[in-house]
């Protein structure tokens, strides 16, 4: 339906612009609810094969240690640091930020060839701060803006923005690839 749709709107763009203007917004339409309709059956899918692990609590920034062990065991060097005085999050914002160091630590190990990384989760009064620092090759040179490159850079700038948060990626100075999240937890 898209393609027939695109097709007749090229082919009176020139002639009636309205009439090719309905049809883009059409298609825009159409594309909206097929993602949506392909997101539900991911999620059922997803449902269907986790069994009882779909159905486990989801983590946390308690079980960030847990995670550090796993990626020291797939090869990289991690040191995790906490600062500030740990308190308990709510559920959302808790799993975000295990997200955000879960992606952070997969790009390391995956894509950035990094040989130790250090993860520091800083507890404020009013906000958490994640900050992720890997000794890899960084971005591919010249790209504009890291986090527009990828799936799990786009996926962290989605979850930082759910919650009125921040997110900064890029090169660090001596090279290497930094990850800084910060999110809320005030009122």
């Amino acid at each position: 339906m898209m393609v027939v749709q695109a097709e007749g709107g090229a082919s009176v763009l020139e002639t009636s612009p309205e009439q090719a203007g309905r049809a883009f917004d059409a298609i825009g339409a159409a594309g909206r609810q097929a993602m949506a309709e392909m997101r539900r059956v991911l999620g059922v899918l997803r449902e269907e094969s986790d069994g009882a692990a779909g159905r486990s609590p989801q983590p946390g920034l308690d079980a960030v240690g847990q995670l550090v062990d796993g990626v020291r065991r797939a090869g990289l060097a991690v040191e995790l640091r906490v600062e500030g005085r740990p308190r308990p999050l709510p559920a959302g914002l808790d799993l975000t930020a295990y997200r955000i160091v879960q992606e952070a630590l997969t790009n390391a190990l995956r894509h950035a060839r990094a040989g130790q990384a250090t993860v520091t989760v800083r507890y404020g009064d009013e906000r958490l701060e994640l900050e992720v620092a890997d000794d890899g090759q960084g971005p591919p040179s010249g790209l504009a803006d890291p986090a527009a490159n990828g799936h799990g850079l786009v996926g962290m700038r989605e979850r930082v923005a759910l919650f009125g948060g921040q997110l900064h990626v890029g090169a660090r100075d001596g090279g290497g690839f930094t990850v800084v999240a910060q999110l809320p937890t005030g009122p």
